[in-house]
């Protein structure tokens, strides 16, 4: 029987449910009426469209694998904390694969799936701490872009290789070396800091703290000459324009 005013959360529920049961194909609004006892009307009047739809139900998948995962608390440390959030998004990878297919597999220039926006932004956190601390070698957008494309591209890997098949070694090794040559609390990052004052990271730990600084400390013009000069030490290779 049909409710007559079936809540929006029974209905991204039951579109989550087809989503894992079936993939995208399975969510059809005849499917998900018929599983959350909702007319198509009702659907879409909250959803908008199917893929407003099939946004809110990975979404839904996502909160709740990050919910799972949370009950263990952060590690304290900002690098095993970074460690545990490419885990926990390979993880979800895995494990969900139509959702990570609706996340990152139908790109669309100017839209990004809320799923996405929200792993995307833990990512960014979860770099900053690290650049808090100083133990970041370059700037915080940048080394987010690159963890963040290498676990999608592990992700997808893995996905598109049998589970008998797959190395899950694959995806530690891949982020360690990213990891070695981004943070300094690795091997290979300590030699290579022993080699110079690495003043690099330094100035990306004070580019990360700057925001937080400026209304106290400086007025306007001063924390935009300051933020110039970090971002050259942050980025040595790029000279200074010509006057």
């Amino acid at each position: 029987m049909i409710s007559a005013a079936p809540s929006r959360d029974r209905i991204v529920r039951a579109a989550a449910a087809l989503l894992v049961e079936g993939g995208r194909a399975a969510v059809t609004t005849r499917a998900v009426g018929r599983a959350a006892g909702a007319q198509a009307p009702t659907i879409y009047r909250h959803f908008g469209d199917m893929r407003g739809l099939l946004d809110a139900a990975a979404s839904y998948r996502f909160a709740e694998y990050l919910h799972a995962e949370a009950a263990d608390g952060p590690a304290g440390d900002p690098v095993d904390d970074l460690r545990r959030g490419w885990d926990v998004q390979v993880g979800f990878g895995v494990a969900e694969p139509a959702c990570h297919a609706l996340m990152y597999g139908d790109p669309d220039p100017g839209r990004t799936s809320t799923a996405a926006r929200v792993a995307a932004d833990i990512l960014h956190q979860l770099v900053q701490r690290v650049a808090e601390a100083g133990r970041l070698r370059t700037a915080v957008t940048g080394a987010t872009a690159v963890l963040h494309a290498a676990a999608c591209g592990i992700t997808l890997a893995l996905i598109r290789t049998p589970p008998v098949d797959r190395d899950h070694g694959l995806s530690t090794r891949t982020r360690e070396a990213l990891l070695a040559t981004l943070v300094t609390d690795s091997v290979a990052a300590r030699a290579l800091a022993t080699r110079g004052a690495d003043p690099a990271r330094h100035a990306v730990a004070l580019r990360a703290a700057l925001p937080g600084l400026t209304p106290q400390r400086f007025t306007p013009a001063e924390a935009g000459l300051l933020t110039e000069w970090l971002d050259r030490l942050t980025h040595p290779a790029d000279p200074p324009a010509s006057p």
